[in-house]
């Protein structure tokens, strides 16, 4: 696969002399991150989906869980101090955020949005997680990204 350009989530991290690895992979379109897990032969556990979501207060709030898990709402809620959180809906991706489905990245959006990432990446020097199209994951130490982003660690998936 022939080298593409960088993203704006990697643009970021170069401009902020942080170290990460691209990982490419063809694309054509969506693929779940369990897919993707499996086509760059990483465990499912190292390898982190974003997740959108929108408070009672109608503030926006972005999590970063495992492929494979599921985010606990309330735990999630609880993490960013709401009532309660709901998941937006997939037309409203773009417009919030600056990414596609499939493509959304924590770094980069449109704006800065408070950001949990699962405890259980702290069990790992690296993580992975989308680039910021599809096709393309950054692999990065999870403190790193957390400090980059002003993100929390918690427990935010189901057990």
């Amino acid at each position: 696969m022939k080298k593409e350009a960088k993203t704006n989530a990697m643009r970021i991290l170069d401009r902020n002399k942080i170290s990460y690895k691209e990982h490419l992979y063809e694309s054509d379109g969506f693929a779940d991150g369990v897919t993707i897990a499996s086509k760059l032969n990483q465990p499912t556990e190292r390898v982190f989906k974003t997740l959108v979501a929108v408070g009672k207060s109608r503030n926006y709030y972005v999590f970063v869980v495992p492929v494979a898990e599921e985010l606990n709402l309330k735990a999630a809620a609880a993490a960013v101090g709401e009532k309660s959180v709901e998941m937006i809906h997939v037309k409203d991706i773009n417009s919030v955020t600056g990414y596609i489905r499939g493509g959304c990245s924590p770094i980069g959006m449109k704006k800065q949005f408070k950001t949990v990432i699962n405890d259980s990446a702290q069990n790992f020097d690296n993580i992975i997680f989308s680039g910021g199209r599809r096709g393309a994951q950054i692999e990065m130490n999870p403190n790193e990204l957390a400090d980059l982003i002003g993100a929390d660690f918690a427990h935010i998936i189901q057990n």
